[in-house]
């Protein structure tokens, strides 16, 4: 089974530092859908792996989350394909909480809900966790440029790790996943 598993905020649409609450707030970066659905028109399971604080920060509710992820998933139908599914941390940063990444626990409830093994597979990322959670689970970490991308491969430059390859967005990330033999 080809899973891929991406990020939300900064990858699919656009970040916020004052979180993103609303369906008003949740705009799709460009060519993020269609970066989407060409992964499902190449035999893609895609999913979604995502840290939600603001929840635990009461900056929106579980209704409010539903509403925009109902949106994206609509959106990507309507485009021609699927999310298949979306795994969020609810829980504030201080929490200590396993699925809250850098920690696995949402890669754990992936494979849990889908029975597969997440190793070797792409885990599309902007940000310093997203990739620390891909090593942990040993996936392939793709970073894009997008959201918090540009701070991350700075970061990464001055930890002179030039292991993970970067693309501007999800669109050419995909077509670099598309490029290479699945996972």
């Amino acid at each position: 089974m080809n899973i891929i598993v991406l990020d939300r905020d900064g990858v699919i649409n656009h970040d916020s530092e004052n979180y993103i609450k609303s369906v008003e707030e949740f705009i799709p970066i460009d060519h993020s859908i269609s970066a989407i659905v060409r992964l499902c028109e190449a035999g893609f399971k895609v999913v979604v792996a995502t840290n939600q604080s603001g929840l635990a920060r009461n900056y929106f509710d579980d209704d409010h989350l539903s509403e925009m992820h109902d949106l994206l998933c609509t959106i990507v139908e309507k485009a021609g394909g699927v999310i298949d599914g979306i795994f969020y941390c609810p829980h504030h940063p201080d929490e200590g909480c396993s699925c809250r990444k850098p920690e696995t626990g949402l890669l754990q409830q992936i494979e849990k809900e889908f029975a597969c093994k997440l190793q070797g597979c792409y885990f599309v990322g902007d940000s310093l966790q997203d990739i620390e959670a891909a090593r942990a689970f040993d996936c392939n970490p793709i970073l894009v440029r997008t959201g918090k991308g540009l701070i991350t491969e700075q970061l990464l430059k001055e930890l002179n790790d030039f292991s993970v390859p970067t693309d501007d967005d999800l669109s050419a990330a995909v077509s670099r996943i598309l490029g290479y033999a699945v996972c």
